[in-house]
């Protein structure tokens, strides 16, 4: 459907036309190949008085190409061509400043025929308002006359047809990168997506390959050149020379789905070893993830790990799912490296950080032993339920602090009382995990005995309950009134230390912060 704005169509409460005025038209004319213009378009060049179009100072129009059967010998024709493409300029603004100049003339020439009454189209490659030139005149244009823009085929469905291959299925999201982005973002954006586009390419190909390598994503990208064009070019982004990429073209990272299996036995073959991948989830769900971890979970053939956070990750087509008992860390990791020795991209899902009383301790200590001394391992970091907690409570952790679990499963509780004296006395913060769980629920209130031997009766703590989750829950108390019956695995705890302070904000919130200096007495 055609987006319209003015009088005789849909007009917005800005649109503010001039008596007599003519009509502007965006006219979408697909990825290059002129059969594939729509009805619309076709008629809409047939209604226009004046065609306008985007050229480079060589002035060879490739909008005009491909329109060109349709154009007649009374159209009057205006070509709006550029000051700058990628050379430099002097113009007293820059680059930027020699654009927005240009397109304040460009539209003053289209609006001098539309205040004549005549209707302007001006033509775009692909879609006009998809990375399209038209865009431009449309923002200083449309809300002064009627306009209507004719959607086109994009280059980006083009490259998908000419690839032969379906670009995103199922629940898979389709992401389009310009590839002007700075190369820290390209690789971030592209480890953390499904299917892909990058467009722009020509001089910044070079940097787009780093990128697609550096986010393990390079042996699949794809790419396309002008496609349905003349001189149209397809194959592997590690076949193509980068001095040979123009601007039109595209670099594609088709649908993942039915392709885990084939990819594994691509990327190693029979014999060869894959790799383990302990990644942190945070303390909640997708919201959490940093692109990098992302990435591997998608990339991974199988997912192992406790059952209550491979819950947090999406299923994926072709993709082995793992889950066991939290109290099989050991075991859990053995499976890992072993699905690995067998060629298996194996991602190990942890919750929180995966290093902080969490599976990369396991999976690093499994993979000490000889067995697995080839396996490859790597620990991408997550963001910690201590952290989360904090920012939900403000800056509690702006000092100095301490990180103790009060879990007795693994050490003796001799041992965590005395690092608590040792921290209480040091007055550092403490965060403390593992607090109490329905076998264990004496823990709290000894903790709290323990620290009340060196802190303040009103020291503040947090009790952060479910950070990120449905049933998230934070509450300050003081420390004397720290109840372990509100206390469970869910929750974590957040203890000030001397220093540690409380606001109360005016919609009732506290706001809970340690000064970053201490004082010298």
């Amino acid at each position: 459907m055609s987006q319209v704005t003015g009088t005789d169509r849909v007009r917005g409460d800005d649109v503010t036309e001039s008596a007599g005025a003519g009509r502007l038209l965006g006219v979408g004319l697909g990825p290059g190949d002129p059969s594939l213009m729509t009805v619309r378009a076709v008629e809409a060049i047939a209604e226009a008085d004046v065609v306008a179009y985007h050229s480079a100072r060589h002035g060879r129009s490739i909008a005009r190409s491909i329109a060109a059967r349709h154009l007649r010998a009374d159209h009057i024709e205006e070509a709006l061509v550029y000051p700058v493409t990628t050379e430099s300029t002097d113009h007293p603004g820059g680059y930027r400043g020699a654009l927005e100049e240009f397109y304040a003339q460009a539209a003053a020439r289209l609006a001098a025929h539309l205040d004549a009454g005549r209707t302007v189209a001006v033509l775009a490659e692909g879609d006009p308002l998809f990375y399209g030139s038209y865009m431009h005149m449309h923002k200083r244009l449309a809300h002064r006359y009627p306009t209507e823009v004719i959607p086109g085929v994009t280059s980006v469905s083009a490259a998908a047809a000419r690839l032969g291959t379906p670009l995103s299925e199922a629940e898979e999201a389709l992401t389009v990168l310009p590839g002007t982005l700075p190369e820290e973002e390209l690789t971030a954006r592209l480890a953390s997506s499904d299917a892909v586009a990058v467009m722009k390419l020509g001089r910044t190909f070079p940097k787009v390959r780093r990128a697609l390598e550096r986010s393990g994503r390079l042996a699949e990208a794809r790419y396309v050149e002008r496609a349905t064009m003349e001189g149209e070019r397809t194959g592997r982004v590690t076949d193509i020379d980068p001095d040979s990429v123009p601007y039109f073209s595209v670099a594609v990272l088709p649908s993942k789905v039915g392709k885990a299996g084939k990819a594994t036995a691509a990327a190693n073959p029979a014999g060869s070893l894959g790799e383990v991948v302990v990644v942190g989830t945070g303390p909640a769900g997708p919201l959490w993830l940093t692109p990098e971890t992302r990435g591997a979970l998608a990339a991974a053939d199988d997912l192992v790990g406790y059952t209550t956070y491979l819950d947090r990750v999406p299923p994926r087509d072709g993709q082995r799912r793992h889950g066991s008992d939290n109290r099989v860390e050991a075991e859990r990791a053995e499976f890992a490296l072993e699905l690995a020795r067998r060629g298996r991209r194996v991602a190990v899902v942890s919750g929180g950080d995966p290093g902080v009383f969490a599976m990369a301790t396991a999976v690093v200590e499994a993979a000490a032993q000889e067995a697995y001394a080839d396996v490859p391992v790597r620990v991408l970091p997550g963001v910690t339920a201590a952290n989360a907690a904090a920012a939900r409570a403000g800056a509690p952790l702006g000092h100095d602090y301490a990180v103790l679990s009060l879990s007795d499963r693994l050490k003796p509780w001799e041992v965590i009382a005395e690092r608590l004296r040792a921290a209480a006395a040091a007055d550092l913060v403490l965060a403390l995990y593992n607090p109490g769980s329905r076998s264990r629920t004496w823990q709290v209130g000894k903790a709290r005995e323990v620290l009340l031997e060196h802190r303040a009766p009103d020291t503040p703590v947090v009790l952060a309950r479910d950070v990120g989750g449905d049933e998230e829950r934070v509450r300050v108390v003081p420390l004397a009134e720290l109840d372990p019956a509100q206390v469970d695995m869910r929750t974590l705890l957040l203890v000030g230390s001397s220093q540690t302070q409380v606001s109360r904000r005016p919609d009732g919130t506290e706001r809970v912060w340690t000064p970053r200096r201490y004082p010298e007495d």
